[in-house]
């Protein structure tokens, strides 16, 4: 929406938060809300009504918490939450539940979250996940820096990227969008993400769609994961131990890796390992491919070479040749 790409923050009518330590402060009624101050222990809990939108300015906090997270939404329909300086959140233990809702992030959000700005927000998550978004998380503007001993940022219908600096450090998956209704997609515009993730960097069970952006992937396990993966535009260069870019049957969408534009540069770690995987189909329409790997591509369907440039271990390719030493032999 024209708000979520806002990120200028209206102070005209605002309500100011000095935070201080060992609070609570709920939040329930819509509104812009100004936070500053360093506190420990400290939580701002959003529990408006079901139509209420709300928008948290950090302006400048440092907030370190032992086991609960530092911006909890319990209820509403929108949260923003804008930077506008130098911004720290800090989770250092075991999180501890909710009741029965497993609060599991430095920010965790049951409904739709957007996340921009022209400030910064570190985030450290020394147990669990970055940001946690039980609908759909939106990055739009801002420059986050987080260290995850989890998913650094998990929701379940969609991750969005339209702008901003991303440095991630996730001891799981970078980027993980997932949900047992096999929905959730990932989608990304704009921006410029650099990754190093200890599972995959990018993970979404149905779809991953990619029209621009510059997207650093320094290590992973697999690069890009999900069943259906387009790529249209945008920078990328992958490192992986797996799979470069893997398509796989985690929904009921065709598994397909499609590639019509943009830059892709794929170096894979020796061993069993593949520069693009599909256990469907791979079809390159498009782009420029750069790929330094054993085995280079596999598919347990058809891989077609329609337009744009490929180039395997310094050789440009006028089709695409499956590694008959893995054709069918692996999946995951």
């Amino acid at each position: 929406s024209n708000r979520d790409l806002e990120q200028a923050a209206d102070l005209d009518e605002v309500v100011t938060i000095e935070l201080q330590n060992n609070d609570v402060i709920t939040i329930d009624e819509a509104g812009i809300y100004v936070l500053s101050g360093t506190a420990t222990d400290t939580t701002v809990i959003i529990d408006t009504g079901d139509e209420d939108k709300v928008q948290l300015v950090l302006d400048g906090i440092e907030v370190t918490n032992q086991d609960f997270p530092v911006v909890y939404v319990k209820s509403a329909d929108k949260v923003f939450i804008t930077t506008i300086r130098e911004n720290q959140m800090v989770v250092t233990e075991i999180f501890r539940d909710d009741g029965d809702v497993k609060t599991d992030a430095v920010i965790y959000s049951k409904d739709d979250l957007t996340m921009n700005g022209v400030g910064s927000l570190q985030l450290v998550s020394t147990y669990g996940n970055g940001i946690t978004c039980n609908d759909d998380l939106k990055i739009t503007g801002g420059t986050y820096d987080i260290t995850s001993a989890a998913d650094s940022l998990e929701a379940h219908d969609s991750i969005r990227i339209y702008d901003g600096s991303i440095i991630i450090n996730s001891a799981k998956d970078a980027l993980h969008c997932e949900n047992n209704d096999a929905t959730a997609f990932i989608y990304i515009s704009g921006g410029m993400l650099q990754i190093n993730a200890a599972d995959d960097a990018i993970h979404s069970s149905r779809v991953v769609q990619i029209d621009g952006g510059t997207i650093h992937i320094a290590t992973c396990t697999e690069g890009i994961e999900s069943t259906t993966i387009q790529i249209n535009d945008g920078e990328i260069d992958i490192y992986a131990t797996d799979d470069g870019i893997n398509a796989t049957a985690l929904s009921t969408n065709d598994v397909l890796i499609e590639v019509n534009g943009g830059a892709i540069t794929i170096d894979m770690a020796a061993g069993d390992t593949d520069g693009f995987d599909s256990n469907g189909d791979i079809v390159i329409n498009g782009g420029k491919i750069n790929v330094e790997a054993t085995s280079s591509f596999d598919a347990n369907g058809t891989a077609v070479l329609n337009g744009g440039e490929v180039t395997v271990n310094g050789v440009v390719m006028e089709q695409i040749i499956i590694s008959q030493r893995r054709l069918g032999t692996k999946g995951h």
